[in-house]
Parts: structure tokens; sequence; C-alpha cells
């Protein structure tokens, strides 16, 4: 079954009542309300998309929710269909200008891809990898509060995966990075597609090999060792920090 979304930024649009998900004729609604930015439809993954300008003047029965809270609470299948959806949007309107001679880009007409009409270059949807690991020593688990979020939260420690490197080098440098900790005995625990913007995280469990703690203060404001059962503010159902520090419970 087709799900249509209107997405902007970080938040989409649901019906007022109930919360309920968007039909075909509420995007043509909206988008007669709104100032549209983007519409798109991906057949294969059943999705259709509407991308405005801004959701300050939405018309009567509908809502905003932010995407991250739908991800918390929707099955596999629904976040996946969003995430798709908000990914491909994102590369849409980051990928409009050829990088090798600079013409404007066209849809390819038979896969999700753009090309370009003069040069013949094919691009297509881009995807972040990312490491996302929890250090465990003696029953307590590593935690850290990143510089970069708004929020008093200690998550994972995580990081992207450069060119040239093994999913398990960059778990290595990433954590040696951040706090100038040793790990061994890495662990994959399992992925999550995390559509803000295109990462894709890798998650790992890896042991204590040695070190102290010594924060890279541009990356990190703090980071310490934590039983499982007694975390400060940590992250929300949805993502699989989340499901990595549940499971170290279940673990002790």
């Amino acid at each position: 079954m087709v799900k249509y979304y209107v997405l902007k930024g970080r938040e989409m649009v649901l019906k007022s009542e109930g919360e309920q998900e968007l039909d075909v004729q509420d995007l043509d609604l909206i988008a007669q309300e709104g100032v549209v930015v983007d519409r798109f439809s991906e057949a294969s993954n059943e999705i259709e998309v509407l991308n405005l300008q801004d959701l300050e003047h939405l018309p009567a029965g509908y809502v905003r929710l932010p995407i991250r809270a739908y991800i918390a609470t929707h099955s596999a299948e629904d976040v996946g269909q969003v995430s798709r959806a908000k990914a491909l949007l994102e590369w849409r309107q980051n990928t409009r200008f050829c990088g090798r001679c600079g013409a404007r880009l066209k849809d390819d007409e038979k896969q999700t891809a753009r090309v370009c009409p003069d040069c013949g270059q094919i691009i297509f949807p881009r995807i972040e990898p990312c490491v996302i690991v929890l250090v465990h020593r003696e029953g307590k688990i590593l935690l850290a509060k990143h510089v970069q979020r708004n929020q008093d939260i200690y998550a994972c420690i995580a990081g992207f995966v450069e060119a040239g490197e093994t999913i398990e080098q960059a778990v290595e440098r990433e954590i040696m990075e951040e706090t100038h900790i040793r790990v061994k005995n890495i662990r994959y625990f399992g992925s999550q597609s995390w559509p803000f913007p295109s990462q894709l995280m890798l998650a790992f469990n890896a042991d204590y090999d040695g070190g102290d703690i010594n924060l890279q203060a541009e990356e990190i404001a703090d980071a310490q060792w934590f039983d499982p059962e007694h975390c400060p503010a940590s992250p929300k159902p949805g993502s699989i920090a989340y499901r990595l520090i549940e499971a170290s419970k279940r673990q002790k």
C-alpha cells in the first residue's frame, strides 16, 4: 500500500484526529495551501512525498509531528518507508547539479537516480555509513554527552566510517579519538537507517582494553562509566542507541 508523506526538515504531517496517516487527497489539499518545493513518488517502495517551504500554514485538520517521534512508535515497515522518504528528499534537495560538468540534473526515467543530460553521469542516492558502539567494562557501559547535541543526553560513541577503513577500524578509531579508550572483542549488534539526513547506523558492542578517559573537547562534553540500570538521560525508543543500552541491561 502506498504511503503518503508531507515532510519539512525533521517534521512530518499527519491528520489531527488520532494522528492518522495521509492519503493522496490530503497531499493535494495541503499542496494547494502551501508553497511546494518538491513532490515525487517511488513506485518500487510505494511512497509519495510532498515537500513544503514551511509547515506554518497547514489547512485545518492536520498536525505537525517530529519524525523521530513517529519512528519511536511505529512498525519496522512504517519506519523503513518514512526513512526512505526522508532520505530521498534530502538527496534530491542536495543533488540538483552535476558535479562533473555543472549541468542541471534530471530524474532518471527507469530507476531512482538522477542523470546529467550533458555528460551522462548517473547519480544514485547517497548513504553514509556510521558506526555506533557501546563499550563494556566490568558490568558498566561507556556513555558520552556530545557537544553538538542541544539536549543533556548521554549516548553511545558514534561516528562516520572514513574512506579506506574497515568497519572494525572505524570502531577503534572513533572510540580512541573521542575518549582515548582502547577496545577489543568488537561484536556486531544490528543496523538502522537513520535519515537525518542519510546515515546507515552499524551498531556494535565492544569490551574495554585499556586507557583512561581523555575527552576530544570539540566533540565530547563528558564521558563516564555507568551502571546500565542507573543511566542518565539517554536516547529514546526508536533509535538503535536505545536498543544497545536496553540490551546491556539484560546482559548484566
